[in-house]
């Protein structure tokens, strides 16, 4: 009998042994719970606080006592307890402690809980408290201009709710940034914001244009233009993504290409002057290009042919600048590049007659003659665009070399005592 009774006591102090352990389980959990409820009410904060303190205490013991260690309640809890204790820490140095572990805590808890999910909305609620905390350090060290900082924090964003636009767009917009200093970072940039096109994001008009713009920095051309063709289609309102296009044709030298695109815009639009702009940089680049091939071509008759292409181009170029000018007299960029497009001509033809044999008097005269009238016809847009702008540079050397085709000195050096003052040369 005595030792029946010494037997059944034994199990007795075991029994209740266990019930502690689950009762600070238990604990931990209900003041989590009450925690929760508290935290959002300036009135039971203060509460709150203490409810949160005291699940911490249980939950350490409950997490490291073998009856409760294994179980997945028991991580789920503190992964929760440690993940606000991490929002609400305004420390670095030990908030990222509580970081860790409550990340550590949820990793456990899903993998001990993959069979039933009792707990899955507590990981996931959870994990949202990371999330914030690590958004709110991404924002951080992205205005801090700390980009790799702020890819890792945003990452751990996007992996924990990977069809989130905004942690797919925050963690773009890092890569992108840091791919400034690093450029392993662009195909990470470049993947994010293929991603989000994907995805219903308000905002893809300008993703469309961004993911161009990356495509072209990372010299792949191809894609730059078929992504920015594809935000022109699905956006064909949107004028400066279409402008855009225009810039990456004209930069990656696809500009019959960009013509046709450019006349479809002004189709649509016919009032922008910006895309009239784009037109007559397109016609001025493709004559620019023309005189690279001429000044290397030795056939005569081929050299001919180049130059009355080239003057063709000019012509169009100015015809385009002279729409711009027509829907807006102020608009600079327009100004300048109308009256360079004139002056450029003006200034061959005044090269040309001065290469003559000294024996073709009128033939030089009657090329002179040409040339004072080119030079005329773009010094009211030279004029002008100097006007607009005193201190442009390029407005300036492009007055004074009218000047100098007119020979009149006085006035070229006039204009290069403004150009000096302004720091050129």
């Amino acid at each position: 009998m005595k030792i029946k009774i010494l037997v059944t006591g034994f199990l007795s102090i075991l029994s209740v042994a266990a019930f502690a352990q689950k009762g600070a389980l238990n604990e931990a959990k209900d003041d989590y719970e009450k925690y929760n409820v508290e935290k959002s009410n300036k009135l039971t904060a203060i509460q709150g606080a203490k409810d949160l303190a005291e699940a911490k205490a249980d939950i350490d013991k409950a997490s490291v006592n073998e009856k409760t260690a294994n179980l997945p309640l028991t991580w789920a809890v503190k992964g929760g307890v440690y993940s606000s204790l991490t929002l609400l820490d305004t420390i670095p140095a030990t908030s990222i402690v509580n970081f860790k572990i409550a990340d550590q805590a949820l990793t456990k808890a899903k993998s001990l809980d993959s069979a039933k999910q009792e707990n899955k909305q507590l990981i996931h609620d959870s994990y949202l408290n990371l999330v914030q905390y690590e958004f709110n350090a991404g924002r951080a060290d992205f205005q801090n201009k700390k980009f790799v900082d702020a890819y890792h924090a945003f990452d751990y964003y996007r992996q924990i709710l990977p069809e989130d636009t905004t942690a797919i767009y925050t963690t773009g917009l890092a890569a992108a940034n840091a791919a400034s200093s690093d450029p392993k970072y662009y195909p990470i940039a470049i993947a994010s914001y293929n991603n989000l096109l994907t995805k219903n994001y308000s905002l893809n008009a300008n993703i469309y244009f961004d993911l161009a713009s990356l495509y072209l920095t990372t010299k792949d051309t191809t894609n730059a233009m078929k992504i920015a063709g594809e935000g022109v289609a699905k956006y064909p309102n949107d004028n400066a993504l279409r402008k855009r296009e225009i810039e990456i044709g004209l930069q990656s030298g696809k500009q019959e290409l960009v013509i046709d695109k450019i006349t479809a815009a002004i189709a649509a639009d016919p009032k922008n002057k910006t895309l009239y702009y784009y037109q007559g940089l397109t016609y001025s680049q493709a004559a620019e290009a023309i005189n690279d091939k001429e000044s290397k071509t030795k056939d005569p008759v081929a050299k001919k042919a180049l130059e009355d292409q080239k003057l063709t181009n000019y012509s169009k170029a100015a015809d385009s600048y002279k729409q711009a000018v027509a829907l807006d007299p102020d608009y600079f960029e327009a100004n300048l590049n109308l009256g360079y497009v004139l002056l450029n001509p003006a200034i061959d033809m005044y090269n040309t007659a001065n290469k003559l044999p000294a024996n073709q008097q009128k033939e030089y005269e009657a090329e002179v003659a040409k040339a004072n009238a080119q030079f005329e016809l773009s010094k009211p847009y030279l004029q002008k665009a100097v006007d607009l702008n005193p201190k442009s540079v390029d407005a300036l050397r492009n007055l004074k070399t009218y000047y100098l085709g007119k020979q009149d000195m006085v006035n070229a050096n006039k204009i290069q005592k403004q150009i000096e003052a302004l720091g050129g040369q």
